[in-house]
């Protein structure tokens, strides 16, 4: 009868431990992951982007530099100025100085534009005439108006099929200052892409220029971010279509966008001397690991609570058990108590019942026990009751149930048994009883024993049987003890 509220008890407390190791696992795991993630997120924003964005900046700077000087001293050149003003007599002249020019000084093309004759002349020769009205030649009409000494050119390199290049455009004047032409020397594109490219390789992250228009003008070898090529427009990239709005201009900015489900981290910065916005994009990889780890925590969590559940369970069912044999078993001769006498007697009934089999009680009494514990003490008295349940119960059959009555008294439930047979094993019992001696410290003792017996009747109640059972045993004691009574 007690049994269900025991396993509502052990359910009860299995779930408490679940729920205060499944929080505390959960809430750990959370803090970690969260700290994690903020701080790598802190560091790519505030430190990796903008460190990558610098420093591309710097290497940019660095290789506009020196072109910049070489077109500056081009530009200062008495030869160059001289030969103009001298009326432009010997092309090949201006030639192999542009020519000598490139070749020492490593440029990618070099050029000079007369203001007087509109000729273009390049280390290959004449290229062209420019014209007003031709759009390539836009730039050195815009130069010759601009008050500033030089501009910054991105624009593809004719001489060179088409190549896109950095041009450096520099005002030539006479001695007087007056605008005599255009001179200077270009960088060419790939050493950027070759820079990107290093950049994206090294750090994992994407590099890519566009303008403010938002067309992405220059990109690695394998591309823009998505694998969008140069002349795409930000409107069409996901995640980025509605970048242009939020440019800064012309100062840097950081942002945050959504692609296919994955963060990205974007460092803008804008570049005056391109009048471009270089971008180092960088998608959420490393938080994918911290969101990873975080899984595999959860996931050892989840496998620590079920050991630690599962061995609390055993442990609760071990001392389960522990305590209700220590309920149900006779402490001194470890032979079932009364309440588990009440338990087996239930099923032998039932057992009885079913089977329709005969089934006898037998209280047995060791007479005047008393005696032995006055002159001997208890421990003797113990001893002796410890031994003689040991040999009561090596004497009976495994089917047998035998349990401790009380003081010393026991009970026995012969199952499929009839009162003949009943009463020739009591009778055995009560014989080997007297025979039998007990060596106690230096004296032997010997103790008899009476014996009542009575046959279960179908329908009876086990209250019923043992009354018979007992009023038996009263006969037998008041008979003269050491003897069998069985109650009809």
């Amino acid at each position: 009868m007690s049994l269900p509220p025991t396993r509502h008890t052990q359910a009860s407390l299995v779930l408490l431990l679940l729920f205060l190791l499944g929080s505390g696992f959960l809430t750990t795991s959370l803090l970690s992951y969260y700290a994690s993630r903020d701080s790598i997120r802190d560091s790519i924003i505030n430190t990796e982007l903008p460190l990558t964005s610098d420093t591309v900046y710097s290497e940019i700077q660095k290789d506009l530099v020196r072109p910049i000087l070489i077109s500056s001293m081009m530009a200062r050149d008495t030869f160059l100025r001289d030969w103009v003003l001298a009326g432009e007599q010997d092309t090949a002249q201006m030639t192999r100085y542009l020519r000598e020019v490139q070749e020492h000084y490593g440029a990618f093309t070099s050029f000079f534009v007369s203001d007087r004759s509109s000729t273009y002349y390049q280390s290959k020769g004449v290229l062209k005439r420019v014209k007003p009205d031709e759009p390539r030649d836009v730039w050195y009409y815009r130069v010759r108006m601009q008050p500033e000494p030089y501009e910054i050119n991105v624009d593809v390199d004719m001489a060179n099929a088409d190549r896109l290049t950095i041009f450096i455009n520099y005002k030539v004047v006479d001695y007087d200052g007056n605008f005599i032409g255009a001179t200077g020397v270009g960088l060419a594109v790939d050493a950027v892409v070759k820079l990107i490219d290093d950049y994206q390789q090294r750090y994992e992250r994407s590099v890519y220029f566009v303008d403010t228009t938002g067309r992405i003008t220059l990109t690695g070898a394998q591309g823009g971010p998505q694998g969008t090529k140069v002349g795409d427009s930000l409107a069409d990239i996901p995640g980025l279509s509605d970048m242009l709005e939020k440019l800064p201009s012309p100062q840097s900015g950081r942002f945050e966008y959504q692609e296919h489900g994955r963060e990205h981290f974007l460092n803008v910065r804008y570049i005056p001397e391109l009048e471009w916005y270089l971008f180092v994009d960088k998608h959420d990889k490393a938080l994918a690991g911290i969101r990873q780890g975080l899984y595999i925590n959860l996931l050892l969590c989840l496998l620590v609570t079920a050991i630690v559940l599962t061995l609390v369970s055993l442990a609760i069912r071990r001392y389960q058990q522990r305590i209700a044999a220590l309920a149900t078993t006779d402490v001194l001769t470890e032979l079932p108590n009364r309440r588990g006498f009440d338990i087996l007697a239930e099923q032998a009934l039932q057992e009885a019942l079913r089977e329709q089999s005969p089934l006898c009680a037998v209280l047995l009494d060791l007479d005047n026990f008393k005696l032995i514990n006055d002159e001997h003490g208890h421990l003797a008295g113990d001893e002796v009751l410890q031994r003689f349940a040991r040999q009561l119960r090596d004497k009976l059959r495994q089917s047998d149930i035998l349990c401790r009555w009380g003081g010393e008294e026991f009970i026995l439930l012969l199952k499929n048994t009839d009162r003949q047979a009943a009463h020739d094993l009591a009778e055995k019992l009560r014989q080997q009883c007297a025979q039998q001696r007990y060596a106690i410290a230096d004296q032997t003792l010997q103790v008899t024993a009476s014996l009542g017996l009575s046959q279960w009747q179908p329908g009876e109640s086990l209250h019923s049987l043992l009354g018979r059972t007992d009023r038996a045993l009263y006969r037998a004691k008041q008979s003269g003890r050491d003897r069998v009574c069985v109650e009809q």
